[in-house]
């Protein structure tokens, strides 16, 4: 059964979750606290960059980051000498990311914004309006970042050509381009139709009991294919559920088979 013969149900699960009451516990809450977008866009990276292992681990880590970066992160790690980046980040763990990987995350974006100008117009020097996805972007953009930092923040920014899924980063994209309820945007250069699904094991068992998808892992063709598949329901916006679906399991009240029964196909 087409995807697109659920829009109806996908919309009501929207018009519940979509708002940002809903957000915490997640990463995305960071940004909330940055009206400027070229201080958002790195929290951003940053807090999308730690997004894996345990919600609270995740919060935490982000939190130390942002704090020693101080008020303006943006003009941070624009102007701060690589050398003072890994001494103020010499302890930092967060699972097996330490403070030489985190260190070079930050000196890249910071030598993107000041060769750019921002980070936006970093990655948008890597994308087509005539590209279908962000894909080609992601990986100039992945490049440039990695030749930045000497590739120490390599596993930090995964390389889509390799086959991941990159999730990511694709989760940066969303909260960067698109802007609605959730979403604070800030990136014009980009479309919202050309994003890809943030693809985890979570949002690939929904796919494939919709049948957007039937690879078994959930990797970068996987992820094209329910982008594709969502794209269908809404060319203009083929993430535009990806939050939402995420609320399932994460809120009490609400489970990923109790939506998929409801939808039928489950």
């Amino acid at each position: 059964m087409p995807l697109r013969r659920h829009r109806e149900s996908l919309e009501r699960l929207r018009a519940i979750y979509n708002w940002r009451r809903y957000v915490r516990p997640d990463p995305l809450q960071f940004l909330y606290d940055y009206d400027d977008p070229a201080d958002r866009e790195v929290v951003g990276l940053i807090a999308s960059s730690l997004a894996y292992g345990r919600v609270a681990q995740i919060l935490r880590s982000v939190s130390v980051v942002l704090d020693r970066l101080g008020p303006r992160p943006a003009r941070f790690v624009r102007d701060a000498p690589a050398t003072q980046l890994r001494r103020s980040f010499a302890d930092f763990r967060h699972r097996f990311c330490n403070g030489r990987n985190i260190a070079g995350l930050l000196s890249a974006a910071g030598r993107g914004i000041g060769q750019y100008g921002s980070l936006g117009a970093c990655f948008a020097a890597g994308q087509s309006r005539d590209s279908s996805t962000v894909i080609s972007a992601m990986g100039a953009f992945v490049e440039t970042m990695q030749t930045f930092s000497g590739h120490s923040c390599s596993h930090l920014l995964p390389d889509p050509a390799k086959g991941s899924a990159c999730k990511r980063l694709n989760l940066f994209l969303r909260w960067m381009v698109r802007r609605d309820d959730v979403d604070p945007g800030g990136w014009e250069n980009v479309s919202p139709a050309q994003l890809v699904i943030p693809l985890d094991v979570h949002m690939h068992r929904i796919a494939r009991a919709f049948g957007a998808t039937r690879r078994a892992q959930p990797n970068l063709r996987a992820a094209l294919e329910v982008t594709e598949a969502f794209g269908r329901v809404c060319p203009e916006d083929p993430v535009r559920y990806d939050f939402c679906l995420t609320r399932l399991g994460i809120r009490p009240e609400a489970t990923v088979d109790s939506f998929l029964r409801s939808c039928g196909v489950l």
